[in-house]
């Protein structure tokens, strides 16, 4: 029998743009790019040099921290470029692909007869194991980091986010195989929404998660089922990597390749999109664009993506590239004293709330106000379905209490789990930010 867990807490954000069913084909790439930044926590060591020749499977760059820990190339073809930023950090690996696309042969595996260590090492040998996060912390993890348990989160909640059920149509085969190979390291758990097709996984426990936003995320789902506790680790697969993991034992062969949403109110036609982890934005969004000028796109979603340009890459944890207005250009007639039918209020502050919940929003991303040096009391915990205290453990980190945050569950947070607090944030705190560099500090001062 599923277990099913109901939230009251949190918001939906109904954002005019969301991804349609349908699939659309894309333009060649003529150069891809793995990005350390996107892997949290990982201080990276490039191994190749300009003018490599890799295949698709090849290492381009490892954890410095960590050098079992290593990172593939999506395609095959020649190291073009490495981008360095101040203080020589890596920003990105560029290459230029073949015509004909080379893998490196990791031979195929049946997951049913190896053992979590085995597999452990074929994730490392093909350098996808640093797909793989962690909690405490929020980061990408290492071999030596033993969970107690695995936690996937097949449900994606957030305001224009992309619909996994989308994702696996033709990817269910691999989807199984990658989750059974997560049971074999630790017990895993699989969150799902209602009428999810994926209720009936095998190999794992599968909780349907009912409720507003973030019922998605998969800090909220592990809060509900096993909390983390000082001295303990979880970690947590984005369920792309799962597929990923499941056609490198399936086919023997590192296939990064996900369906991303194009989605956004700034986009001509919202849909989905194949596209291999680096692929420049450019191609993604080609002809899609509405406008060129005073629009804001977003590797992610609105609440927690990454603010990017069209000469940025695809992310490896990014499941949709959205394309809102910036709002620098409004020219609102007498401001906030119209009564705003067509903006979204939490409050009743706008006659919007008598429209109807269904109504799509276009909204900017406007924060519509400055910083204010107070929290309101009751604020966060409306829409924060977590058994935390979030208003005192963000004061926490702001004055820098460390033995405060762990007393308030810091271990069992990641930023991403105050992201709809933070859109409802009266004082416009900039919360994941605080919670990401409170988490950096607490890592460092236990290494």
């Amino acid at each position: 029998m599923t277990n099913v867990v109901k939230l009251r807490k949190g918001l939906n954000i109904n954002l005019k743009g969301k991804a349609k069913g349908e699939k659309l084909s894309i333009g060649k790439a003529r150069e891809f790019a793995l990005v350390p930044e996107d892997f949290t926590g990982v201080t990276p060591k490039v191994i190749v040099h300009e003018g490599d020749k890799v295949k698709a499977g090849d290492v381009l760059f490892v954890n410095k921290n960590c050098p079992d820990v290593r990172f593939a190339s999506p395609v095959s073809g020649t190291v073009t470029a490495i981008v360095r930023g101040d203080r020589r950090k890596v920003l990105c690996v560029k290459v230029e692909p073949d015509e004909v696309q080379q893998f490196v042969d990791f031979g195929k595996k049946d997951v049913q007869t190896l053992d979590g260590d085995a597999v452990v090492s074929s994730l490392l040998e093909a350098g996808l194991f640093g797909y793989i996060n962690q909690l405490p912390y929020a980061v990408s993890t290492t071999p030596g980091a033993k969970p107690k348990a695995i936690f996937v989160s097949a449900l994606r909640d957030m305001p224009l986010a992309g619909d996994f059920e989308v994702e696996i149509k033709g990817n269910e085969k691999a989807f199984q195989t990658g989750l059974t190979a997560l049971s074999k390291i630790a017990k895993t758990y699989l969150g799902v929404g209602e009428n999810s097709s994926l209720v009936h996984a095998k190999d794992v426990d599968v909780t349907v998660f009912s409720g507003p936003c973030p019922a998605g995320n998969v800090g909220v789902q592990v809060n509900h089922l096993d909390p983390v506790n000082k001295g303990e680790v979880v970690w947590t697969v984005d369920p792309t990597a799962v597929i990923f993991f499941g056609r490198l034992f399936d086919e023997g062969r590192v296939d990064l390749t996900r369906t991303v949403a194009v989605a956004g109110s700034e986009v001509s036609h919202p849909a989905y999109v194949d596209a291999l982890v680096g692929t420049p934005l450019r191609v993604i969004l080609d002809g899609q664009l509405k406008a060129t000028e005073h629009v804001r796109i977003l590797n992610g979603n609105p609440l927690t993506g990454r603010k990017s340009t069209l000469d940025d890459y695809l992310g490896a944890h990014t499941s949709e590239v959205t394309v809102i207005p910036e709002g620098d250009n409004a020219d609102e007639f007498m401001g906030w004293i119209l009564p705003r039918t067509k903006q979204f209020s939490v409050n009743r502050s706008y006659f919007s709330w008598m429209m109807g919940k269904k109504r799509e929003y276009d909204l900017d991303a406007r924060i519509k106000g400055g910083e204010r040096h107070m929290i309101m009391s009751g604020e966060y915990d409306k829409v924060l379905p977590m058994d935390i205290y979030g208003e005192y453990l963000i004061k926490a980190i702001i004055t820098g209490d460390i033995d405060r945050q762990e007393q308030l569950g810091i271990y069992e947070v990641s930023p991403e789990d105050f992201a709809v607090a933070e859109f409802v944030d009266s004082s416009k705190l900039e919360l994941q930010k605080i919670v990401r560099n409170g988490l950096d500090i607490l890592r460092k001062e236990n290494a």
